[in-house]
């Protein structure tokens, strides 16, 4: 096995570039190797991913050890300084088999990521040890919230075109995969570097017509200021395209979301779930929220605390603000640290709760769950559900809701 090991963090488009990683094995002899995938979003993930690499050494002293990812990125210097640490390449060099080869020279080799103007093609042909795949169709971002790192870490918004993502779709069905979940930074504004400029949902269109065998599709988290109507409509009209959307919300009071330079205001935000829920009924939203943003008051994120219930939230991303230095929100009169923890906490609280309604709302009903192993699964609407007899891991199964346990449905096959 010339595979190398990878330890992946943060997002579904990290997940994706450690599946082509992986692949440099079949290249080259990556078995001594360990990949240490690293995120930016939030300084717990730094921490993390430091931790991590620390504990790699001592677990395989002999082991190369190389970083990579959006942290690697941003501060390589910082990762290169680390003793465990051997070599350090950025977001766009690891995609390269030749950075991982023997004869390297640079200890560092991390390139202008802002001067990339291409999202580079690969193909693989699964996911280790899973029955969905993540398949990357845009990377980098032209926005610049005011709390976000990642556009220095992942540059700026650039697209797959449509004829890569339906091969690498096709590949990935042929080789068993029943779900795929389109990923990149930032996905709702795909296409408007390509010819013609399509729109996402015109990509989803043509994707579902050129491989009909594909069963299930996901859209990672997406920005409601930027959905077209075409993928509107696809919403309402296509089975294939799965009843869940995640949303990219970070708050739910319109100063802050001014001061985070959000694009979308409250109400927009409340009438497309609105808009949504018309055209599909029982869809589940979630949504990333950011508790204790710089200047926020109490009212402001009483505002958010609201927005839970009011946009019936089933699944929850609370994050409290992780200052991020280079950033204008690190600049910004801060919230004491106790106050962002315990609004993060509410948040979590929240969450849970909209989480049991939606839950609930599912009992009695008949579910088509993709199994993960041989006992759970996830549903058409993302919820988890386990079911009492043995089913073949990758299998679609019709299943009856009876009850819930936790964060789970209870099933069984009918």
């Amino acid at each position: 096995m010339n595979s190398p090991e990878i330890l992946t963090f943060g997002c579904r488009l990290n997940a994706y570039e450690s599946e082509v990683m992986r692949g440099h094995g079949e290249h080259l002899d990556l078995s001594d190797t360990v990949i240490v995938n690293t995120c930016a979003v939030t300084a717990e993930a730094e921490r993390q991913a430091r931790q991590a690499i620390r504990k790699v050494r001592r677990r395989r002293p002999e082991a190369r050890i190389i970083v990579t990812g959006c942290a690697a990125q941003i501060s390589p210097e910082r990762y290169a300084e680390m003793p465990e640490v051997d070599r350090v390449i950025g977001n766009q060099e690891k995609l390269d088999f030749f950075q991982f080869g023997r004869s390297e020279t640079a200890r560092v080799s991390v390139d202008d990521i802002m001067a990339v103007r291409e999202t580079a093609h690969h193909l693989i042909a699964g996911f280790d040890q899973r029955t969905r795949a993540f398949v990357q169709v845009q990377n980098g971002c032209d926005h610049r919230c005011t709390f976000c790192i990642i556009p220095y870490g992942r540059g700026n918004s650039r697209s797959v075109p449509l004829g890569a993502i339906a091969d690498q779709v096709r590949l990935l069905v042929a080789n068993g995969t029943r779900e795929v979940v389109l990923s990149g930074v930032d996905i709702t504004s795909y296409g408007t570097d390509l010819p013609g400029q399509p729109s996402l949902g015109q990509a989803v269109r043509r994707l579902l017509a050129a491989v009909p065998a594909l069963e299930r599709l996901r859209l990672s988290s997406i920005d409601v200021a930027e959905i077209d109507d075409t993928l509107l409509g696809l919403l309402g009209d296509e089975p294939r395209l799965m009843p869940h959307l995640h949303l990219s919300l970070q708050a739910g009071d319109d100063m802050i979301l001014k001061r985070m330079k959000r694009r979308h205001s409250r109400d927009q935000a409340l009438r497309f779930c609105e808009t949504v829920r018309g055209l599909r009924p029982g869809i589940a939203l979630g949504a990333d929220l950011i508790a204790g943003f710089p200047t926020e008051t109490d009212a402001q994120f009483e505002n958010t605390l609201a927005m839970v219930e009011a946009a019936d939230l089933a699944h929850l991303h609370v994050f409290p603000y992780s200052p991020r230095t280079g950033t204008p929100a690190a600049r910004m009169p801060q919230v004491a640290p106790e106050v962002r923890k315990s609004r993060a906490a509410a948040l979590r609280a929240a969450g849970k709760a909209a989480l049991a309604r939606h839950l609930t709302s599912r009992v009695g009903r008949t579910e088509a769950v993709l199994m993960e192993t041989d006992a759970t699964g996830r549903t058409e609407t993302f919820a988890s559900a386990r079911l009492a007899s043995y089913q073949a891991p990758g299998s679609i199964v019709a299943a009856r809701v009876t009850g819930i346990d936790g964060a789970h449905l209870i099933a069984e096959a009918a």
